[in-house]
Protein backbone atom coordinates (compact mmCIF):
# COMPACT_ATOMS: atom_id res chain seq x y z
CA UNK A 1 0.00 0.00 0.00
CA UNK A 2 3.06 2.14 -0.47
CA UNK A 3 2.47 2.83 -4.20
CA UNK A 4 0.04 5.93 -4.53
CA UNK A 5 -3.24 4.12 -6.10
CA UNK A 6 -4.28 6.33 -9.34
CA UNK A 7 -8.03 5.24 -8.09
CA UNK A 8 -9.70 6.14 -4.39
CA UNK A 9 -12.99 4.91 -4.45
CA UNK A 10 -15.61 6.15 -1.70
CA UNK A 11 -17.51 3.81 0.01
CA UNK A 12 -19.89 5.37 2.60
CA UNK A 13 -22.36 2.41 4.56
CA UNK A 14 -24.92 2.56 6.83
CA UNK A 15 -27.17 -0.51 7.65
CA UNK A 16 -26.58 -2.03 4.44
CA UNK A 17 -25.70 -6.00 4.81
CA UNK A 18 -28.53 -7.02 2.55
CA UNK A 19 -26.16 -6.01 -0.10
CA UNK A 20 -23.27 -4.99 0.55
CA UNK A 21 -21.05 -8.40 -0.64
CA UNK A 22 -22.29 -7.44 -4.10
CA UNK A 23 -21.28 -4.07 -3.95
CA UNK A 24 -18.05 -4.83 -2.77
CA UNK A 25 -17.14 -7.61 -4.77
CA UNK A 26 -18.55 -5.70 -7.94
CA UNK A 27 -15.41 -2.94 -6.68
CA UNK A 28 -12.42 -5.82 -6.18
CA UNK A 29 -13.48 -7.94 -9.37
CA UNK A 30 -12.88 -4.64 -11.69
CA UNK A 31 -10.26 -5.01 -14.66
CA UNK A 32 -8.75 -1.43 -13.90
CA UNK A 33 -7.11 -2.69 -10.48
CA UNK A 34 -4.82 0.36 -9.85
CA UNK A 35 -7.55 0.98 -6.79
CA UNK A 36 -7.39 1.96 -2.75
CA UNK A 37 -10.95 1.11 -1.95
CA UNK A 38 -11.78 3.36 1.42
CA UNK A 39 -15.25 2.33 3.48
CA UNK A 40 -16.48 4.11 6.68
CA UNK A 41 -18.76 2.34 8.65
CA UNK A 42 -21.40 5.31 9.11
CA UNK A 43 -22.60 4.18 12.80
CA UNK A 44 -24.20 0.45 11.21
CA UNK A 45 -26.29 -1.36 13.82
CA UNK A 46 -26.34 -4.36 11.36
CA UNK A 47 -24.19 -6.89 9.75
CA UNK A 48 -22.42 -4.37 8.00
CA UNK A 49 -19.26 -3.86 9.71
CA UNK A 50 -18.50 -7.51 10.26
CA UNK A 51 -19.05 -8.17 6.43
CA UNK A 52 -16.56 -5.06 5.95
CA UNK A 53 -13.96 -6.61 8.60
CA UNK A 54 -14.04 -9.75 6.53
CA UNK A 55 -13.14 -8.38 3.45
CA UNK A 56 -10.52 -6.04 4.61
CA UNK A 57 -8.96 -8.88 5.87
CA UNK A 58 -9.02 -10.28 2.72
CA UNK A 59 -7.61 -7.56 0.49
CA UNK A 60 -5.27 -4.86 1.20
CA UNK A 61 -6.65 -2.95 -1.02
CA UNK A 62 -9.33 -1.95 1.35
CA UNK A 63 -8.80 0.42 3.85
CA UNK A 64 -11.76 0.61 6.64
CA UNK A 65 -13.31 2.05 9.78
CA UNK A 66 -16.28 2.95 11.83
CA UNK A 67 -17.56 5.20 14.06
CA UNK A 68 -21.09 6.90 15.19
CA UNK A 69 -23.19 7.78 12.70
CA UNK A 70 -22.91 11.14 10.88
CA UNK A 71 -24.59 10.87 7.68
CA UNK A 72 -23.39 11.17 3.99
CA UNK A 73 -21.95 14.25 3.20
CA UNK A 74 -19.64 14.24 6.10
CA UNK A 75 -18.23 10.79 6.02
CA UNK A 76 -17.38 11.61 2.38
CA UNK A 77 -15.23 14.52 3.01
CA UNK A 78 -13.68 12.57 5.39
CA UNK A 79 -12.73 9.73 2.81
CA UNK A 80 -11.81 12.79 0.58
CA UNK A 81 -9.17 13.94 3.28
CA UNK A 82 -8.15 10.42 3.19
CA UNK A 83 -7.40 9.43 -0.90
CA UNK A 84 -4.37 9.44 -1.66
CA UNK A 85 -5.76 8.86 -5.56
CA UNK A 86 -5.78 11.44 -8.28
CA UNK A 87 -9.23 10.29 -9.14
CA UNK A 88 -12.28 9.43 -7.10
CA UNK A 89 -14.48 7.00 -7.80
CA UNK A 90 -17.98 6.85 -5.47
CA UNK A 91 -19.21 4.00 -4.99
CA UNK A 92 -23.00 3.21 -2.77
CA UNK A 93 -23.14 0.28 -0.82
CA UNK A 94 -26.07 -1.12 -2.58
CA UNK A 95 -25.45 -1.06 -6.23
CA UNK A 96 -23.32 -2.92 -8.49
CA UNK A 97 -20.19 -1.70 -10.43
CA UNK A 98 -20.12 -2.94 -13.93
CA UNK A 99 -15.92 -4.88 -14.32
CA UNK A 100 -15.03 -2.25 -17.02
CA UNK A 101 -16.64 1.05 -15.29
CA UNK A 102 -12.97 2.13 -14.00
CA UNK A 103 -10.95 0.80 -16.96
CA UNK A 104 -13.47 3.33 -18.99
CA UNK A 105 -13.64 6.44 -16.91
CA UNK A 106 -9.96 6.27 -16.02
CA UNK A 107 -9.00 6.66 -19.96
CA UNK A 108 -11.74 8.80 -20.65
CA UNK A 109 -10.30 11.48 -17.74
CA UNK A 110 -6.65 10.74 -19.50
CA UNK A 111 -7.78 11.58 -22.77
CA UNK A 112 -10.17 14.76 -21.54
CA UNK A 113 -8.25 16.88 -19.63
CA UNK A 114 -10.65 19.71 -19.46
CA UNK A 115 -13.41 17.14 -17.84
CA UNK A 116 -13.13 17.20 -13.75
CA UNK A 117 -16.02 14.95 -13.54
CA UNK A 118 -17.58 12.05 -15.46
CA UNK A 119 -20.17 9.91 -14.60
CA UNK A 120 -22.65 7.20 -17.21
CA UNK A 121 -25.37 5.69 -18.10
CA UNK A 122 -26.94 3.09 -15.16
CA UNK A 123 -29.34 0.13 -15.27
CA UNK A 124 -32.16 0.21 -12.95
CA UNK A 125 -32.42 -2.91 -10.73
CA UNK A 126 -34.99 -4.17 -7.88
CA UNK A 127 -34.45 -5.17 -4.45
CA UNK A 128 -33.76 -8.86 -5.76
CA UNK A 129 -31.42 -7.60 -8.82
CA UNK A 130 -34.00 -7.68 -11.51
CA UNK A 131 -33.52 -5.27 -14.61
CA UNK A 132 -36.21 -2.58 -14.66
CA UNK A 133 -34.74 0.22 -17.31
CA UNK A 134 -31.85 1.96 -18.09
CA UNK A 135 -31.42 5.32 -17.81
CA UNK A 136 -29.01 7.40 -20.66
CA UNK A 137 -28.21 10.94 -18.88
CA UNK A 138 -26.90 13.40 -21.55
CA UNK A 139 -23.20 12.97 -22.75
CA UNK A 140 -21.48 16.63 -23.26
CA UNK A 141 -20.99 19.34 -20.89
CA UNK A 142 -23.24 22.16 -23.28
CA UNK A 143 -26.43 18.90 -22.55
CA UNK A 144 -25.32 18.64 -18.96
CA UNK A 145 -25.24 22.21 -17.53
CA UNK A 146 -28.48 23.79 -18.28
CA UNK A 147 -30.35 20.62 -16.42
CA UNK A 148 -27.95 20.86 -13.51
CA UNK A 149 -28.82 24.85 -12.77
CA UNK A 150 -32.63 23.90 -13.18
CA UNK A 151 -32.04 21.34 -10.10
CA UNK A 152 -31.89 18.21 -11.82
CA UNK A 153 -29.01 16.00 -11.61
CA UNK A 154 -28.32 14.31 -14.14
CA UNK A 155 -24.67 13.04 -13.10
CA UNK A 156 -26.02 9.99 -11.25
CA UNK A 157 -23.84 10.39 -7.72
CA UNK A 158 -22.54 6.57 -7.15
CA UNK A 159 -21.60 6.53 -11.50
CA UNK A 160 -19.05 9.46 -11.04
CA UNK A 161 -15.17 9.66 -10.84
CA UNK A 162 -14.00 12.95 -10.23
CA UNK A 163 -10.71 14.63 -10.07
CA UNK A 164 -9.31 14.88 -6.58
CA UNK A 165 -7.61 17.95 -7.19
CA UNK A 166 -10.70 19.26 -8.87
CA UNK A 167 -12.69 18.40 -5.51
CA UNK A 168 -10.25 19.74 -2.73
CA UNK A 169 -10.57 23.07 -4.54
CA UNK A 170 -14.07 23.49 -4.49
CA UNK A 171 -14.21 22.61 -0.68
CA UNK A 172 -15.36 18.95 -1.41
CA UNK A 173 -19.15 17.97 0.12
CA UNK A 174 -21.42 21.31 1.35
CA UNK A 175 -22.55 19.05 4.69
CA UNK A 176 -25.21 21.24 5.38
CA UNK A 177 -26.59 20.11 2.20
CA UNK A 178 -27.89 17.10 3.42
CA UNK A 179 -30.22 16.35 0.54
CA UNK A 180 -28.59 17.74 -2.73
CA UNK A 181 -24.70 17.60 -1.71
CA UNK A 182 -23.95 16.02 -5.10
CA UNK A 183 -25.62 18.63 -7.25
CA UNK A 184 -24.58 21.17 -5.13
CA UNK A 185 -21.19 19.57 -6.20
CA UNK A 186 -21.48 19.44 -9.38
CA UNK A 187 -22.69 22.85 -9.78
CA UNK A 188 -19.63 23.92 -8.00
CA UNK A 189 -17.12 21.52 -9.98
CA UNK A 190 -18.79 22.77 -13.33
CA UNK A 191 -17.43 26.03 -12.69
CA UNK A 192 -13.63 25.34 -12.93
CA UNK A 193 -14.70 22.37 -15.32
CA UNK A 194 -16.22 20.23 -17.85
CA UNK A 195 -18.59 17.48 -16.58
CA UNK A 196 -19.55 14.43 -18.87
CA UNK A 197 -21.05 11.05 -18.65
CA UNK A 198 -20.68 7.94 -20.66
CA UNK A 199 -22.62 6.42 -23.27
CA UNK A 200 -22.37 2.62 -21.45
CA UNK A 201 -23.96 1.57 -18.35
CA UNK A 202 -21.16 1.71 -15.77
CA UNK A 203 -23.49 0.96 -12.90
CA UNK A 204 -26.24 -1.14 -11.99
CA UNK A 205 -28.33 1.06 -9.24
CA UNK A 206 -30.33 -0.43 -7.13
CA UNK A 207 -34.09 0.71 -6.42
CA UNK A 208 -35.88 -0.16 -3.37
CA UNK A 209 -37.87 2.11 -0.64
CA UNK A 210 -35.40 2.05 1.67
CA UNK A 211 -32.70 4.32 -0.36
CA UNK A 212 -32.23 7.75 0.51
CA UNK A 213 -33.87 8.64 -2.78
CA UNK A 214 -36.95 8.15 -1.21
CA UNK A 215 -36.55 8.60 2.21
CA UNK A 216 -35.57 12.07 1.86
CA UNK A 217 -37.42 13.40 -1.88
CA UNK A 218 -38.76 16.46 0.43
CA UNK A 219 -35.16 17.82 1.64
CA UNK A 220 -34.11 17.18 -1.90
CA UNK A 221 -36.04 19.53 -3.36
CA UNK A 222 -35.24 21.94 -0.46
CA UNK A 223 -31.62 21.80 -1.00
CA UNK A 224 -31.69 21.58 -4.93
CA UNK A 225 -33.29 24.75 -4.77
CA UNK A 226 -30.55 26.17 -2.24
CA UNK A 227 -27.80 24.76 -4.02
CA UNK A 228 -29.20 26.58 -7.74
CA UNK A 229 -30.00 30.06 -6.40
CA UNK A 230 -26.22 29.80 -4.92
CA UNK A 231 -25.06 28.70 -8.37
CA UNK A 232 -27.13 31.19 -10.46
CA UNK A 233 -26.02 34.30 -8.01
CA UNK A 234 -22.06 33.06 -8.44
CA UNK A 235 -22.89 33.15 -11.93
CA UNK A 236 -24.55 35.84 -12.23
CA UNK A 237 -27.49 34.82 -13.94
CA UNK A 238 -31.69 34.73 -13.62
CA UNK A 239 -31.89 31.02 -13.31
CA UNK A 240 -35.21 28.78 -13.11
CA UNK A 241 -36.07 25.72 -10.56
CA UNK A 242 -37.43 23.22 -12.95
CA UNK A 243 -37.41 20.79 -10.14
CA UNK A 244 -40.26 19.80 -7.63
CA UNK A 245 -40.26 17.92 -4.41
CA UNK A 246 -42.92 15.20 -5.89
CA UNK A 247 -41.41 14.41 -9.24
CA UNK A 248 -38.43 12.09 -9.49
CA UNK A 249 -38.10 8.87 -9.03
CA UNK A 250 -41.66 8.78 -6.34
CA UNK A 251 -42.23 5.79 -4.93
CA UNK A 252 -45.61 5.08 -6.67
CA UNK A 253 -44.15 6.12 -9.90
CA UNK A 254 -41.35 3.65 -9.52
CA UNK A 255 -43.82 0.07 -8.26
CA UNK A 256 -46.03 0.66 -10.83
CA UNK A 257 -43.14 0.89 -13.76
CA UNK A 258 -41.61 -1.59 -11.68
CA UNK A 259 -44.69 -3.90 -11.17
CA UNK A 260 -45.83 -3.41 -15.39
CA UNK A 261 -42.10 -4.55 -16.24
CA UNK A 262 -42.57 -7.96 -13.92
CA UNK A 263 -45.80 -8.26 -15.47
CA UNK A 264 -44.71 -8.17 -19.12
CA UNK A 265 -41.63 -10.51 -18.37
CA UNK A 266 -43.49 -13.02 -16.86
CA UNK A 267 -42.85 -12.39 -13.28
CA UNK A 268 -46.81 -12.54 -11.21
CA UNK A 269 -45.40 -12.80 -7.94
CA UNK A 270 -43.26 -9.22 -7.86
CA UNK A 271 -46.12 -7.70 -10.24
CA UNK A 272 -48.68 -8.58 -7.10
CA UNK A 273 -45.82 -7.37 -4.47
CA UNK A 274 -45.89 -4.06 -6.53
CA UNK A 275 -49.55 -3.44 -6.68
CA UNK A 276 -50.07 -4.41 -2.79
CA UNK A 277 -46.96 -1.31 -2.40
CA UNK A 278 -48.74 0.89 -4.30
CA UNK A 279 -51.68 0.45 -2.61
CA UNK A 280 -50.22 1.24 -0.03
CA UNK A 281 -49.10 3.78 -0.61
CA UNK A 282 -51.87 5.89 -2.78
CA UNK A 283 -54.94 3.57 -1.88
CA UNK A 284 -57.13 5.56 -3.99
CA UNK A 285 -55.50 5.41 -7.00
CA UNK A 286 -56.70 3.19 -9.86
CA UNK A 287 -53.77 2.34 -11.33
CA UNK A 288 -52.42 0.93 -8.31
CA UNK A 289 -55.38 -1.31 -8.43
CA UNK A 290 -55.30 -1.50 -12.08
CA UNK A 291 -51.75 -3.38 -11.43
CA UNK A 292 -52.70 -5.62 -8.45
CA UNK A 293 -55.98 -6.88 -10.62
CA UNK A 294 -53.89 -7.43 -13.15
CA UNK A 295 -51.24 -9.30 -11.96
CA UNK A 296 -53.73 -11.51 -9.74
CA UNK A 297 -56.39 -12.77 -12.69
CA UNK A 298 -54.98 -11.49 -15.88
CA UNK A 299 -53.06 -14.70 -18.05
CA UNK A 300 -49.25 -13.81 -18.16
CA UNK A 301 -47.89 -12.11 -21.44
CA UNK A 302 -46.24 -14.83 -23.80
CA UNK A 303 -42.09 -13.73 -24.04
CA UNK A 304 -41.26 -12.64 -27.47
CA UNK A 305 -39.52 -14.86 -29.90
CA UNK A 306 -36.99 -12.95 -31.21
Amino acid sequence: MDATPTVSVSMSVYNNDRYLREAIESILSQTFTDFEFLIIDDGSTDRSLKILQEYAAQDQRIRCSSRENRGIPKTRNEMLALARGELIAVMDADDIALPDRFARQVEFLQTHPDVVCVGGAFERIDEKGRFIDRCQPPQTDAEIQPILLGGMSFLHHPCTMVRRAAMLSVGGYDETMVGSSDLDLWLRLSEIGKLANLPDPVLRYRMHLNSLTYRRKSRQALDAQAACERAWKRRGIQGEFIREANDFMRQHEFLLRCGWGSFNRGERAMAIDCGLKAITIQPLNLDSWRLLVCALIKPMPKPSSL
